[in-house]
């Protein structure tokens, strides 16, 4: 299992290298509500905060309960893990939103850091240290301490919130609202969705982006940065690296209609 997170793990030096692919026409593709999917947060309350207050006036003009869909990796990178965190409870909450919370890998090396201290050092490498820093625990300066990581380890569940945990422990791998579906990283092509491999949910890049066609629903993901977010045919993908870039990403879905929702630093 460490071996597998090592390897999907990645430091954002840079986007994904591949182009954003050009928008296409809207698919024949329907929501039975409206839907709100946000991208990768990793710890700017900031623009989640300036994101929410547009889909707050954007909603103004429905009646329903629209659902609000976040697509995984709240945390790490950025200052605010804990807050974003924080902010995401406070919409479970609300009874004006019918909130989903998706796993990202990100969720998923906070969780395994909690049962495995020894993975601490490559956590912290690829952003978990910043959101140590935001729960008030000081990451060990060297890899190869076992008992300074067992000790931060011990701090940071000391530290973390029992609603936060239940958050974490509690996200789901997807869900679906009509012709869509919502996964943080994308699906295995050819695979039904009950047989998926978990590991893939949360991690596939590759061969999820480049198949002519992946899933029989049209996939809504994060977890692949690019500067400009992907409408296709078959897939939506609303990572534009809001660490990295200053711009986080929505994905408002009603009936067949499709439109990006912003928010920039």
């Amino acid at each position: 299992m460490l071996s597998t997170l090592r390897k999907f793990l990645r430091p954002v030096g840079r986007l994904d290298g591949r182009a954003a692919a050009a928008p296409v026409p809207a698919p024949p593709a329907w929501s039975p509500e409206r839907v709100y999917a946000i991208g990768d947060v990793h710890g700017r309350l900031d623009l989640l905060d300036a994101l929410l207050t547009k889909i707050a006036d954007d909603r103004s003009d429905h009646d329903g309960r629209p659902s609000l869909v976040f697509l995984g990796d709240l945390i790490d990178r950025g200052p605010a893990s804990a807050g974003v965190v924080q902010r995401v409870i406070e919409l479970t909450r609300d009874p004006a939103w019918d909130v989903t919370v998706l796993k990202g890998n990100h969720e998923e090396a906070l969780l395994l850091f909690l049962d495995q201290p020894e993975f601490g050092p490559t956590w912290a490498e690829h952003g978990g240290g910043a959101t140590l820093a935001a729960y008030g625990v000081r990451p060990p300066a060297g890899r190869t301490d076992a008992a300074a990581w067992t000790a931060a380890r011990d701090a940071f569940a000391k530290a973390l919130p029992a609603d936060h945990l239940e958050l974490y422990r509690g996200m789901e791998l997807w869900t679906r609202r009509g012709d869509y579906l919502f996964v943080h990283a994308g699906v295995r092509p050819g695979v039904p969705l009950e047989a998926q491999d978990p590991k893939d949910l949360l991690w596939i890049r590759g061969e999820f982006i480049s198949a002519p066609r992946a899933a029989e629903h049209v996939v809504v993901h994060g977890h692949t940065p690019v500067e400009q977010a992907q409408l296709t045919r078959w897939r939506i993908g609303v990572d534009t690296g809001a660490y990295a870039t200053g711009l986080l990403t929505a994905v408002r879905l009603d009936g067949t209609d499709q439109r990006l929702i912003q928010a920039r630093a």
